[in-house]
């Protein structure tokens, strides 16, 4: 396992099971899982009832698309719709984050009848032609331009400048309530409501992309409910399955009423509805959010007692931990993983980034504290 190889974004460790917070690879090694495979595993690797729920479903009806009525695609939304705040009652499924806020662009375009897009620096909302044309960084874009036109950036956390830029030619305003990629981005206080006044007085669609925030991971089912903030639009994805691969929107009736024709083909499977179902209810009725809640003031508490000065800042809000380094992050990724067997993520070039399962316990969480002090105080980190 080479430098190298985590540099540049492979990292070389053939897994073939995993189990809570822990994956395992070909020889035995056991790793415990900081990263979640990018918060896609609140309920841990293997949970017994996602299992149990896909294993049943493909069992009696593998596909059929969504024109016809289907009782694990009935179940999800209900439960999806159950989750977000009051107002968001319809919802529609799909199969990643990026279709996700591809979607909400479109719907926001289509119920006001507005093109412009304000999105902020810094944001990541996916890699397919609007979603990428949303996000902030050229390494992604310049490849693929010219993408879709009339998006504005403007600084993430400044509620004023958002405000000025809204006007009556704005379709919608899509933020990250927390920024995930672009390097854990807590935004100020006030900031999302502003947004959400500025929005409602020119018209315009608020969208949140809670792909990575959303499941629980920052202590409530939705980060956006930290704030008490409802958006016209929110965007899921990633953990919505435990891992298997579907994303869904959430919309107000206005949005619901006034957006074009949408569809996809595999929306809204019985195999992966039957996932969503299963993670949503157990993620409620065990109350891993709460547990998420109080395993990341744990987390953030110990991480600044044993790193102190040795970092810039540790930062974030449930189990969506940002570790601002001095150092690189990607060789901070690799040393945890190859001396300490503890998988993390970067999140930039200086900041690492912790998304464990929300079932991480305190002994785990430990480990991790344990593995990041040693990393951290090291002269290779």
């Amino acid at each position: 396992m080479s430098d190298h190889d985590f540099i540049s974004g492979s990292k070389p460790i053939p897994l073939e099971r995993g189990e809570g917070s822990f994956l395992y690879s070909t020889d035995g090694t056991e790793y415990l899982d900081a990263g979640a495979s990018y918060a896609c595993t609140p309920l841990g690797h293997s949970n017994p009832a996602v299992v149990d729920a896909v294993q049943e479903q493909v069992g009696k009806l593998t596909f059929v698309d969504s024109s016809f009525p289907v009782q694990s695609r009935e179940d999800a939304y209900a439960a999806l719709v159950a989750s977000t705040h009051d107002g968001l009652d319809s919802a529609w499924f799909c199969n990643s984050g990026t279709e996700a806020n591809e979607a909400a662009l479109k719907f926001a375009r289509s119920a006001t009848g507005n093109s412009k897009i304000i999105a902020a620096t810094r944001s990541f909302h996916g890699r397919t032609m609007g979603s990428l044309a949303a996000t902030w960084k050229d390494k992604y874009k310049k490849p693929f331009e010219p993408l879709a036109g009339d998006v504005e950036f403007v600084p993430y956390g400044d509620g004023e400048e958002l405000a000025d830029a809204v006007d009556e030619e704005t379709a919608a305003v899509i933020l990250e309530p927390i920024q995930g990629e672009g390097g854990i981005n807590v935004p100020p206080a006030g900031y999302l409501e502003r947004a959400r006044e500025a929005t409602e007085e020119a018209g315009a669609a608020l969208v949140f992309d809670e792909v990575q925030t959303g499941m629980g991971r920052t202590g409530q089912m939705w980060a956006c409910q930290n704030a008490g903030v409802t958006p016209d639009i929110l965007t899921t994805a990633k953990g919505l399955g435990n891992g298997l691969p579907v994303g869904a929107v959430a919309v107000r009736d206005w949005i619901a009423d006034g957006a074009a024709s949408h569809n996809a083909t595999f929306s809204g499977g019985p195999v992966v509805t039957a996932a969503v179902h299963a993670t949503i209810s157990t993620l409620v009725e065990e109350e891993w959010p709460a547990h998420a809640a109080s395993m990341g003031d744990y987390l953030t508490t110990e991480l600044e007692a044993t790193l102190g000065d040795e970092v810039r800042e540790v930062r974030g809000e449930g189990l969506l931990i940002g570790i601002e380094l001095k150092r690189g992050a990607n060789r901070a990724a690799r040393d945890l993983a190859i001396n300490h067997q503890v998988l993390a993520l970067p999140a930039g070039r200086t900041v690492l980034r912790l998304l464990p399962p929300l079932v991480i316990d305190q002994e785990e969480a430990d480990q991790l504290i344990d593995a990041l002090g040693a990393v951290i105080a090291s002269d290779d980190s």
